[in-house]
C-alpha cells in the first residue's frame, strides 16, 4: 500500500516566454509615438512662411480642388505642400471649395490655413480709381483689384440700356464713381459692383449737396461733369472753387466755356500741353469753344474735393484766367479781355522760352 502522502510530486515545467511580444509592443509603441507626432505636426504645426511679407492667395470662380491647392501651392508660402494637401482632404475641402482671395498669415498651421478657405473667410480689396479719364481706363483699373475682367466691366459701362436702368448713360456713368476707398471683396460681379457704386454714389449725394447744387440750378451729374473740368484746369485744391466760380460765371453770362481740357479730350490726344487752332477747330460735341453750355458728360472722373469745389465755388467777379508764367500750376485771374490778355501774353511768352510748342 503506497501511502499518498509519499507519493512523488510532479512539477509543471513553465513554457519559456516568447521575446517577440515585447519587440512587437516596442515597435507598436514606435510607431505610434511617430504617427501621433507627425499627425500633430500636419495638423497643428505651423506651415506658412510668409517671410515677413504680404502673401495672398486667389481662387478663381469653379476653382477645382486640385486647382485651388494649386493656387495655394503657387504662393510660395507652403512650407509643406504634401502635408497640406492630406489635411486638406481630411478637412473635406474637396467638397467645400470656395473662390475668393485671401492673405495667408505666417505661422498659421494646416487646420487653420484650410479652416479659412473652406470657410470662404476673404480678405477684402481696398478698392481705389484715381486719374480716370476714359469708361476704358475705369474698367482696367477696377479689373486690376478685382475677379471680373476688364472686357466684363467695359460692356457694362457701354452698355446704355443698363446705364439708364441705373440712371445714367455712357456719356455720364463715370459720374457715378465717386473717388473713395471702398472695401468689397474680390469675387464681386461686374453688376454688383456697379450696384454698389450706385449705392455709394447716392449716400454720397446728400440733401444737403443736392440743395447745394439746385441752388446753383445744376444737376448732380452736371455739377460732376464741372467738376471734372475744374479738376483738369488746377491741382491745386485751395484753388478749385476760384476755377469753378469763372466757369459759373461764364455759364450764368450765357458764354461759352472757352475750356482746354475739353478740348483736348474731344481730340483724345491727352499728350497735348498746349491748345492750338487746329484743336480749337476739331468738331466735337467736347470742343466748348464751338458749343455753349456744359459738354456731354465728364472729362475725368472728379474727385470729391472738385465735386464740393463746384458746390461751394467762390463767388467773385472773375471771367477770365490763365495758367502763371512760373509754372507753379496756380492762375492769374481776370475780369476784363485786356486783363487776361496780358496775362496770356506773359504765359505764352514763357512757354516759348521753354519751347514748348505743342
Amino acid at each position: 500500500m503506497v501511502n499518498e502522502e509519499n507519493k512523488p510530486t510532479l512539477k509543471r515545467k513553465r513554457k519559456p516566454q516568447s521575446k517577440l511580444v515585447p519587440g512587437l509592443i516596442a515597435v507598436f509603441m514606435l510607431l505610434f509615438v511617430s504617427f501621433s507626432y507627425y499627425a500633430y505636426q500636419i495638423v497643428y504645426t505651423g506651415n506658412v512662411d510668409t517671410k515677413d511679407e504680404e502673401v495672398y492667395v486667389y481662387i478663381p470662380t469653379g476653382a477645382t480642388f486640385d486647382q485651388a491647392l494649386d493656387s495655394v501651392e503657387a504662393s510660395g508660402a507652403i512650407v509643406d505642400r504634401l502635408s497640406m494637401r492630406f489635411m486638406a482632404k481630411l478637412m473635406d475641402y474637396d467638397e467645400l471649395v470656395k473662390p475668393g482671395r485671401y492673405r495667408l498669415v505666417h505661422g498659421w498651421s494646416n487646420r487653420q490655413l484650410i479652416g479659412v478657405l473652406r470657410l470662404g473667410e476673404q480678405t477684402p480689396v481696398n478698392l481705389t480709381f484715381k486719374s480716370v479719364r476714359l469708361r476704358s481706363q475705369l474698367a482696367e483699373k477696377l479689373a486690376a483689384d478685382l475677379e471680373p475682367s476688364r472686357e466684363q466691366l467695359d460692356s457694362l459701362l457701354n452698355d446704355q440700356e443698363y446705364l439708364l436702368g441705373l440712371g445714367f448713360d455712357t456719356t455720364s456713368v463715370v459720374s457715378m464713381f465717386i473717388p473713395n476707398t471702398y472695401e468689397v471683396y474680390w469675387t464681386t460681379t461686374a453688376p454688383e459692383l456697379m450696384e454698389r457704386m450706385k449705392k455709394e454714389y447716392d449716400k454720397f449725394w446728400t440733401a444737403e449737396r443736392r440743395a447745394k447744387a439746385d441752388k446753383l440750378g445744376l444737376s448732380p451729374q452736371e455739377i460732376s461733369t464741372l467738376a471734372s473740368i475744374v479738376q483738369a484746369e488746377t491741382a491745386k485744391e485751395d484753388e478749385k472753387p476760384r476755377v469753378a466760380g469763372v466757369y459759373l460765371n461764364r455759364l450764368n453770362k450765357g458764354m461759352l466755356l472757352q475750356a482746354d481740357p475739353t478740348v483736348i479730350f474731344g481730340v483724345g490726344d491727352f499728350t497735348i500741353r498746349r491748345v492750338l487752332n487746329v484743336h480749337l477747330n476739331h468738331d466735337s460735341p467736347y470742343n466748348t469753344y464751338r458749343y455753349k453750355g456744359l459738354p456731354p458728360g465728364p472729362i475725368n472722373v472728379p474727385d470729391i474735393s472738385s465735386i464740393d469745389a463746384v458746390l461751394n465755388a467762390e463767388d467773385h467777379q472773375y471771367i477770365y484766367f490763365c495758367a502763371k508764367e512760373d509754372f507753379s500750376g496756380y492762375h492769374n485771374f481776370a475780369t476784363t479781355v485786356a486783363e487776361h490778355q496780358a496775362n496770356a501774353r506773359r504765359f505764352h511768352r514763357a512757354l516759348n522760352e521753354r519751347n514748348i510748342l505743342k
